[in-house]
C-alpha cells in the first residue's frame, strides 16, 4: 500500500506543472513515438495471438492476459504504414482509453520520459496521409517524437455513439444556459466532433480550441469584457487533459488563479484512466471528471454544473 501511495503522491506533484511522462516506442526504422505513461497498465513480449472471424483489419488478434481478452492492433497498420512482421519479437503496450483494454502492438519500446507539456506542439497544419493520426509532436534528444491520435484509430475501428438518449433530462440545459456558450477544449478532431454532436441536438451555442493555451487564452479575451466574471458569456468548459501546450490539469489550475475566471465550472473530459486523476482532478479544483465517450453522462453533468450557478 505505501508504495501505491508513494506512486500516486509522485505523479500528483506533476498536476499544475504542466508536466507528463512518455513512453517512447517505435513502429518502424528510427521515427520514434510517444504514448501517456498514464494510460499504459503494462509493457510486455508479444504473446501469441488468436486470429478471430470479421476482425477489424488493424486488429492483429486477441490476446489472452492475466484472465483478460485483448484485442491487439497494429499501431503501424492503423496509421497507414506496413504491418509489423514478426510478432513474437515484438511489444504490446496494455493501456487504458475511453474505458476500455487495448493492447498496441509496436515494433519496439524503448524508455519513459518526463517533458513539459510546452514542450509538446500540435502537429503541422495541412499535412495529410500518416500525419492526419498524429495528435501532437516534440523533440527529444534532437530527434522528432510523434504523438498518435489514439482516439481517432480507435473511432475508426469501433464507433462510438453520439446520440444523447431520449430518457436523459436536458430540458433545463438550454434555459441554465441561457445566452452564454461551452467552450470545448481538445487537441481530438475526433474526441471535438463527438462533444460537438451530443450537445448540438439540444440547440447550445458552443465554441471549439485544439488546446488548454487557446482555451485560456479565450477565456481570458472574454473575461475582459465581462462586467463580473467570465461566467457572464461562458456557462461551462469541458476539457480534456492530454492537450499540448497546456494540459487540461494545468488550464484548470490557471482558472482558479484568475478572480474572473474562477467562478467557471470545469468538467474534464478525457480518455485517461487510472487511481490517480481523482486526487489530480481535486488539486486543481476541476468540479467533474468524466472517462470518455459517455454522451449520456456527459449531458448529465453538463445540467448538473449549469443548473448549480
Amino acid at each position: 500500500m505505501a508504495g501505491i501511495l508513494d506512486s500516486v503522491n509522485q505523479r500528483t506533484q506533476l498536476v499544475g506543472q504542466n508536466r507528463l511522462e512518455l513512453l517512447l516506442f517505435r513502429l518502424h526504422g528510427r521515427q520514434r513515438f510517444g504514448i501517456n505513461v498514464f494510460k499504459v497498465r503494462e509493457v510486455l513480449q508479444c504473446p501469441p495471438l488468436t486470429a478471430i472471424p470479421k476482425r477489424n483489419k488493424y486488429v492483429r488478434g486477441i490476446a489472452h492476459i492475466r484472465g483478460q481478452t485483448i484485442s491487439v492492433i497494429d499501431l503501424s497498420l492503423a496509421t497507414g504504414g506496413r504491418p509489423i512482421e514478426n510478432t513474437k519479437d515484438c511489444f504490446i503496450i496494455i493501456a487504458e482509453y475511453n474505458r476500455s483494454v487495448q493492447g498496441f502492438l509496436v515494433q519496439s519500446v524503448e524508455r519513459i520520459i518526463n517533458i513539459n507539456w510546452g514542450s509538446i506542439m500540435p502537429p503541422p497544419k495541412g499535412t495529410g496521409g500518416k500525419q492526419s493520426y498524429l495528435t501532437a509532436i516534440t523533440e527529444i534528444d534532437k530527434e522528432l517524437v510523434e504523438i498518435i491520435d489514439v482516439e481517432k484509430i480507435l473511432e475508426e475501428i469501433s464507433p462510438s455513439p453520439t446520440s444523447i438518449s431520449s430518457n436523459v433530462v436536458t430540458s433545463t440545459i438550454s434555459e441554465d444556459l441561457g445566452d452564454r456558450l461551452i467552450l470545448i477544449a481538445d487537441d481530438s478532431a475526433v474526441a471535438r466532433n463527438q462533444v460537438k454532436r451530443a450537445l448540438e441536438g439540444l440547440g447550445v451555442q458552443m465554441h471549439l480550441v485544439n488546446n488548454g493555451r487557446e482555451a485560456l487564452t479565450y477565456l481570458q479575451e472574454t473575461a475582459a469584457g465581462c462586467q463580473n466574471s467570465v461566467t457572464d458569456k461562458v456557462g461551462l468548459l469541458i476539457s480534456d487533459i492530454e492537450m499540448p501546450e497546456m494540459d487540461g490539469y494545468t488550464l484548470t489550475a490557471e482558472i482558479r488563479l484568475d478572480p474572473k475566471l474562477k467562478p467557471l465550472h470545469v468538467i474534464l473530459h478525457t480518455s485517461l484512466s487510472g487511481v490517480f486523476n481523482q486526487q489530480m482532478v481535486q488539486k486543481v479544483g476541476a468540479d467533474d471528471f468524466i472517462a470518455k465517450f459517455n454522451p449520456d453522462e456527459l449531458a448529465e453533468s453538463v445540467r448538473k454544473w449549469l443548473h448549480t450557478d
